[in-house]
């Protein structure tokens, strides 16, 4: 009864999960550079059943967390916004259009600043890698917070990551993708309007919902285009009857099976054998600067100007204060800005400068993130 309790106590507690998660991820780090690292990365790199060919599914255990399995993820992030948006912090029109306003500054500055660090060929080609933020950390370093600081900055650094992720997987489809599957796009575009249309005129079933979820991924996984904005779109599509069930459904498996993975597998990362030399070049100060610089700066004067101009208004509960620590926290980038790392070189000596870049500057972000929401505004 004893072990039971505990349990449930710790499921319950809004702080594990942040907590589980860097731990995983610096479990992963270290393992990856210890004597067992070779072993261990190419574990998650492997490749899984010849299915996976066959079917065009994801071709290794990476790819099957960060395509499939942060679908589900991405989808309960959808859902909470679209909750917030119905009936919570982001009703009504101003209130929902602040965090697109925010993370516009939050993609455009860090992106702008890169390239006036990095303006020749080939460097130059990293622009989109601090423009995303990833949604996964950053809610595992709000979550630390607990009830220090409002719900409505949750919501509201979770709207910055969405639109940042789905931001940088369209500069990844427009400017980066070798090419796109269009026959696949218009067949997921058409199973996504079929499905709001039938809505339109009748009640239907839940795992109707989740059947043609299953297909849509499929269609945009094959497209593409990241397969997680599936699970974004579909989150938009479900009737508002389904939203809560559905939230506190996937919660635990989310929190306590999806995210552990998922940082297991993306903090596989062997790190340059001479890192004071990875350090002195332009990409590095480019991916840095553009992350820890560019986005609490693009994301507070955009959401200053909004307000000032009265185009868009934060919840009542939230200040500049906070969205000034919103910005830092969205400056961990990892995931998308690592992929993107991958496409925009070819040369691995340049990749393995951004992938340390990006952990340098997000594990940067996530600590003075914390630091300050925790002790200079939950403190007040």
């Amino acid at each position: 009864m004893r072990t039971h309790s505990l349990v449930k106590k710790l499921v319950n507690d809004s702080r594990v999960p942040g907590a589980l998660l860097l731990c995983c991820a610096a479990v992963s780090l270290v393992i990856s550079n210890s004597a067992a690292g070779n072993a261990y990365i190419s574990f998650w790199q492997q490749k899984t059943p010849i299915i996976s060919h066959d079917f065009h599914l994801p071709g290794t255990v990476e790819h099957g967390i960060n395509d499939l399995l942060m679908s589900v993820f991405f989808f309960a992030a959808g859902l909470e916004i679209k909750r917030e948006m119905l009936s919570g912090h982001l009703s009504d029109f101003k209130g929902a259009l602040m965090p697109f306003v925010s993370a516009t500054g939050g993609m455009l500055l860090p992106a702008i600043i890169y390239i006036a660090v990095c303006p020749t060929v080939p460097d130059i080609a990293g622009w989109g890698i601090p423009m995303a933020t990833d949604i996964a950390f950053s809610l595992g370093i709000l979550s630390l917070l607990g009830g220090r600081v409002p719900q409505s900055l949750r919501i509201f650094i979770t709207a910055i990551a969405i639109i940042d992720d789905i931001g940088g997987i369209l500069a990844i489809a427009l400017f980066y993708a070798g090419h796109l599957q269009w026959g696949y796009m218009l067949a997921a575009g058409a199973v996504a309007l079929l499905l709001i249309v039938v809505k339109a005129y009748r009640k239907l079933p839940l795992w109707i919902y989740m059947s043609t979820g299953i297909v849509l991924w499929y269609l945009v996984y094959n497209s593409g285009i990241h397969a997680t904005i599936a699970g974004v779109i579909l989150a938009f599509i479900i009737p508002r009857a389904y939203i809560d069930r559905l939230v506190h459904g996937l919660a635990t498996a989310v929190n306590f099976v999806i995210l552990p993975l998922f940082a297991l597998a993306n903090t596989a990362i062997a790190l340059p054998a001479n890192i004071v030399a990875a350090l002195n070049v332009p990409v590095f100060y480019g991916i840095v600067t553009g992350l820890m610089v560019g986005k609490p700066l693009g994301i507070v004067l955009f959401t200053w100007a909004a307000q000032r101009l009265k185009l868009a208004a934060l919840p009542g509960d939230m200040s500049m204060k906070h969205v000034f620590g919103a910005g830092m926290v969205a400056g961990i980038g990892f995931t998308v800005s690592m992929f993107i790392a991958t496409l925009a070189f070819t040369d691995i000596h340049m990749q393995q400068v951004a992938k340390l870049a990006v952990l340098i500057a997000s594990v940067g972000s996530g600590v003075a993130g914390y630091l300050y929401l925790r002790y200079a505004v939950a403190a007040k």
